[in-house]
């Protein structure tokens, strides 16, 4: 597998809010690890978006493409530099859904578009599911380094320096994240308060109260 260079890692799994100068484009950059519930070797690798094909749909076609065995479950971990937009994470759902064997966990280091309602249903879609978007934090980011990263070249920064301050922003994202999972949950309760029908109070109800 060809690791990916400390100044990629470091620019594009980069979690602020704003990107200081000078500017670069944050792109969609997609790690994954297949591990054979027998113990057998893992199979890393990592795919970018190319033409009209975005990351996890490349994914998707990779693993399909391994012809794995069907009677073994395998354990698959992605971390992703933007969580999936929703045509990905529906995909993502009907991929998983038909393929019981496999156990895909997906850690996002930035929420992709998080304040546009379409985005926000997809991240709620992939969470009610089998394949629960969540994100990236210290253990994730350290596991990303250390196996998807060349550490033969001369990093340009500090690893541990660099991890700590990815695990501090990435907590303002969790709580991002966790407040649209909690207004679905509000506007559940009301959409199910509004639909409640009160049925005119009969005399037996009115005199026969046991309380």
């Amino acid at each position: 597998m060809a690791l990916l260079t400390a100044e990629t890692f470091s620019l594009q799994f980069n979690n602020k809010c704003r990107v200081n100068k000078p500017y670069y484009p944050r792109k969609a950059l997609l790690c994954y690890q297949l591990t054979p519930q027998n113990g057998s070797t893992p199979t890393r690798g990592h795919l970018k978006n190319k033409k009209k094909h975005h990351a996890e749909i490349r994914f998707i076609n990779k693993i399909k493409s391994m012809g794995l065995d069907e009677t073994q479950c395998y354990q698959v971990t992605c971390y992703l530099t933007w969580s999936p937009c929703p045509s990905c994470a529906r995909e993502l759902v009907d991929f998983i859904k038909a393929h019981n064997h496999l156990d895909l966990r997906i850690f996002a280091s930035r929420l992709y578009y998080h304040w546009r309602p379409r985005y926000q249903e997809g991240l709620l879609l992939l969470c009610g599911s089998r394949v629960p978007v969540e994100v990236m934090g210290l253990p994730e980011f350290t596991d990303c380094w250390e196996n998807f990263v060349d550490h033969n070249e001369p990093p340009s920064f500090n690893p541990s320096e660099k991890l700590e301050e990815l695990d501090k922003n990435s907590r303002a994202i969790k709580r991002r994240l966790e407040r649209i999972k909690q207004s679905r949950s509000v506007d559940v309760l009301e959409n199910g308060l509004r639909s409640l029908q009160l049925g005119p109070v009969t005399p037996s109800s009115s005199t026969h109260n046991s309380r």
